[in-house]
């Protein structure tokens, strides 16, 4: 039915098939349990996710009706939050349980964090002391913490071992995590000093000490780190794990290189839907959900739009005398708006991955006046000759230069001074500068060419 790729045991889908879907969709209204546990036993757990996201409300309920989601803890992890949500309103609580035990800290402190009042206190409950107590350590740190996305499963050995002892250690304790690529040191007071990568241990005499293979230049991350300092550490410095330590510089958790990922990805997405003005809204979010979320923007829109018309007003007679300003207006205000949207767009950028600072703020608002200049001749000149065989007119010409020019570089110094300013009165630049900066780009484009026209035409 699908072109399939065995994976540690789990078919892999490499072409999605709507087909499966309502074959699925045909079983849970038959209630065939059997059909349905077996197949996503067959699948990686990616793909399991992805069917049922893509099954309707209706037939997810019925779903986890017939066999209380009897399927692969790793198959939750997969869902996208709302759905989770979703799924968990029709589970029991030892359900609930089940999976976060059989998952690692960091997925389940996910789950856990998404969960109403009543339904977290409920789990929390059921859970062994040990869990519980990780779990609510977790949830007592910052939502974007290095403490939300690391993992308390790790493994750390004292420094006067030797390998013998670390690979005998590493067999026998069935505590530890499965999969791990490197065994951090730590002192008498379960301090990191160091870490040494699993292969190395392997290709090592066993009498070897172990502080004397260590790597010494051991990072360590903040238990309260903000995740996308986690992550730009990660990329700069070509990181696959790190240890996380408390307020006393014990080491308390890991963070891998895929906890990393996932960050990212969850910040590119939620920049590009805040920039856009909806937030973090999902494809499965019903209507009011959505409505609400685009509301504000769209009005605090509205009333920009309306201060451009204001401006426009200004000119009214001086348009009706010559239409050919009227045709020409959206011409500047959207080559402004979109000049403004691209330092805007890379702007964001740099100040979410922290390359711009005190240092270099200067050379980068100088820096991109000058592609405002360069831009705004370039397109001057474009603009100059196209309007010049347009309507035969060497004024309206020189009209429109000179506005592309003036909105050219107020896009540029905006599109860069608008986020900087919000950031530091404490706004998320993502979500709030496009409205601001496509607002002062209209306004200003059409005062300065209806301004301009004014002049050349009355004067």
């Amino acid at each position: 039915m699908t072109l399939v790729k065995k994976i540690k045991d789990k078919k892999v889908n490499f072409e999605f098939n709507k087909e499966y879907i309502n074959v699925l969709t045909d079983k849970i209204s038959t209630n065939d349990n059997e059909f349905i546990s077996k197949s996503f036993k067959e699948m990686h757990p990616a793909d399991a996710a992805d069917i049922i996201e893509h099954l309707n409300e209706s037939d997810r309920e019925k779903l986890v009706k017939i066999n209380d989601f009897k399927v692969e803890p790793e198959v939750f992890v997969e869902l996208n939050e709302s759905i989770q949500a979703e799924i968990i309103r029709h589970l029991s609580t030892d359900s609930v349980v089940f999976i976060l035990k059989n998952l690692e800290s960091d997925d389940a402190i996910k789950i856990i964090e998404n969960l109403d009042e009543t339904n977290k206190n409920d789990v929390l409950s059921s859970l062994p002391p040990k869990d519980k107590f990780a779990l609510l350590e977790s949830l007592s740190y910052p939502e974007d913490s290095a403490a939300r996305i690391m993992q308390r499963e790790f493994t750390a050995i004292p420094s006067n071992w030797s390998v013998g002892q670390t690979i005998d250690y590493l067999r026998e304790n069935k505590d530890l995590p499965e999969e791990f690529l490197e065994i951090f040191i730590v002192d008498n007071e379960f301090k990191p000093i160091g870490s040494v990568p699993s292969s190395k241990v392997l290709r090592t005499p066993r009498e070897t000490k172990m502080q004397s293979i260590m790597n010494e230049s051991q990072l360590t991350i903040p238990v309260e780190m903000d995740r996308e300092e986690v992550a730009n550490m990660f990329e700069n410095y070509n990181l696959n794990s790190a240890c996380v330590v408390d307020k006393n510089n014990k080491l308390v958790g890991m963070i891998t290189s895929d906890d990393v990922l996932t960050v990212l990805k969850e910040e590119a997405e939620e920049d590009a839907l805040r920039l856009a003005g909806v937030g973090d809204e999902e494809i499965t979010d019903g209507v009011l959900k959505k409505t609400k979320r685009r509301f504000n923007w769209l009005l605090l829109n509205l009333l920009t739009a309306i201060l451009a018309s204001i401006v426009i007003g200004f000119f009214k007679e001086d348009i009706e005398k010559v239409v050919a300003l009227a045709v020409l207006m959206p011409i500047v205000a959207s080559m402004g708006g979109n000049a403004g949207m691209q330092t805007l767009a890379v702007t964001i950028r740099t100040i979410a991955t922290n390359q711009l600072t005190k240092n270099n703020f200067t050379q980068n608002v100088l820096k991109e006046f000058l592609i405002g200049i360069l831009n705004g001749i370039i397109f001057a000149i474009i603009s100059a000759f196209v309007v010049y065989f347009w309507f035969n007119d060497i004024t309206l010409s020189l009209i429109i230069s000179i506005s592309m020019v003036l909105n050219m570089i107020v896009a540029g110094l905006f599109g860069i001074l608008v986020p900087i300013t919000l950031k530091k009165i404490k706004i998320d630049p993502a979500i709030a500068s496009s409205v601001f900066v496509t607002t002062i780009t209209d306004v200003i484009g059409f005062l300065s060419f209806l301004g301009v026209g004014a002049y050349f035409f009355y004067n």
